[in-house]
């Protein structure tokens, strides 16, 4: 059996855990387990790699698979009702974490007083499921950044993470508060305040928005009033596309690792839009075929992203597609060749061969093929914007700012957030307009030189 790079899965507040459940869902379909982790599928491909995101454990007669998975929530209320339904007897009842004052939408209780309490148990759990992997390739962190649990104790955590584990890499699917859908007044300041920590502290950032889903949901998939539950199921399908290359073998074996080289071309710039196709009307299935072209050319379309901007005001830096099903690898790199070619003005052309392409021919339970791409686009600082402007508004006349003071926070934090946000949109920015002229080139090896000579 092929060593399986092991990931741990971390689900944090009330929406990382309710995203965490779609995700679970799914996956077990995906590996063909029923709701207690015993295997019930036909195919061998779906146990080939199950390692990666599930233990084994001997019951004797059977093999039971188990989550590597952590639930972890200031207010017992979801993770309860996780244990009572019909995952109750899936997840280890040692790894559920909960503690009963709740956030209250506050990040510096998330981050400074409740949550910093529950902190050194999180790690416990944390080491005893890292201790057995074989190849711990990192963790993946659930959560949303507008209320204060997911925010502020997901932010914590993080950043210990990233102590204890230097070397492993850090995933997040961050839900961003989006304008049109905010649950509380001081969103902007707990969102500001995990980006800052995210920009230091993370590899890889999914950025998933509420706005972006609601349309997808009203406008695609014709459901008129979306609930929580039709959201996290479109998160969960982008996850378990993501994972996909590393769950079952394909063509190009990716990893989180390799991932991150593709995509990342700056630390900070890590920041990714998540999109997926096909999305459409469930009674429309029967009049939908995709050929590769139409999927690759839904995966940069706009209506297909999870995260609100749009990518026409911004340049592709660069770009990972994830193909599922029966595609051939030619027919998937002309596809995206074609693409570039056509739209070449929203490529930086100073990164040549910026979008990878892997193939899995497993495809997703229900469909015969899908794609998921990640986009590492410089319009991502539009969503950074909109939190800004909202935020500065607020802080301007320190609207609301005893609440976080109460909690022992130093109102320094506030314009260091701001001030690191607000460098992280002028590097996008420098990025978005950098271009590969000669001259620039020349003249920057020039001054190199100077400067060498001055020293």
């Amino acid at each position: 059996m092929p060593l399986s790079r092991e990931i741990i899965n971390i689900q944090v507040g009330q929406a990382g855990n309710q995203v965490g459940e779609s995700f679970w869902q799914m996956l077990l379909a995906e590996h063909g387990l029923d709701q207690t982790g015993l295997y019930t599928g036909s195919d061998p491909l779906q146990l080939q790699r199950a390692g990666v995101y599930f233990t084994e454990v001997d019951t004797g007669s059977q093999t039971k698979y188990v989550p590597r998975s952590i639930q972890i929530d200031l207010e017992a209320g979801v993770c309860n009702k996780l244990r009572g339904g019909s995952f109750g007897r899936l997840f280890r009842p040692d790894t559920f974490l909960t503690a009963d004052g709740g956030a209250g939408n506050n990040w510096a209780k998330g981050f400074y007083t409740e949550g910093a309490e529950l902190i050194d148990p999180i790690l416990d759990i944390v080491r005893k499921q890292a201790e057995p992997c074989d190849a711990l390739q990192g963790f993946q962190i659930l959560h949303s950044l507008g209320g204060g649990t997911g925010a502020g104790l997901g932010s914590l955590l993080l950043s210990k993470l990233r102590e204890e584990f230097p070397d492993r890499m850090l995933a997040t699917f961050s839900v961003m508060p989006s304008p049109k859908v905010s649950e509380t007044v001081v969103e902007p300041y707990n969102a500001l305040l995990s980006i800052n920590q995210l920009i230091d502290n993370g590899d890889l950032t999914l950025c998933i928005d509420n706005e972006a889903l609601y349309d997808i949901c009203v406008r695609t998939l014709k459901v008129k009033a979306p609930a929580f539950e039709n959201l996290n199921q479109l998160i969960a399908r982008v996850m378990c596309g993501v994972s996909t290359s590393l769950r079952f073998p394909g063509q190009l074996n990716g990893d989180l690792r390799k991932l991150g080289m593709n995509l990342i071309p700056f630390p900070r710039l890590h920041f990714l839009m998540p999109s997926y196709a096909p999305f459409f009307d469930p009674n429309a299935r029967s009049f939908e075929r995709f050929s590769t072209a139409e999927l690759t050319q839904s995966l940069f379309d706009r209506k297909n992203m999870l995260a609100a901007c749009d990518p026409r005001h911004g340049r592709y830096l660069t770009a990972a597609t994830i193909f599922r099903g029966k595609i051939p690898s030619r027919e998937a790199e002309v596809a995206i060749r074609d693409l570039q070619n056509k739209n070449s003005h929203q490529f930086v052309e100073w990164i040549p061969d910026n979008v990878s392409v892997s193939l899995v021919t497993v495809p997703p339970v229900g469909q015969a093929q899908a794609a998921t791409a990640l986009l590492n686009s410089t319009a991502i600082q539009e969503i950074f914007k909109r939190t800004m402007d909202v935020f500065t508004a607020m802080y301007k006349r320190r609207a609301f700012l005893h609440w976080y003071t109460g909690e022992g926070m130093d109102p320094m934090e506030f314009s260091e957030a701001e001030s690191n946000v607000h460098d992280l949109i002028a590097e996008y920015q420098q990025y978005q307009e950098a271009s590969i002229g000669e001259e620039d080139y020349e003249e920057e090896v020039a001054v190199e030189d100077v400067e060498e000579e001055t020293q």
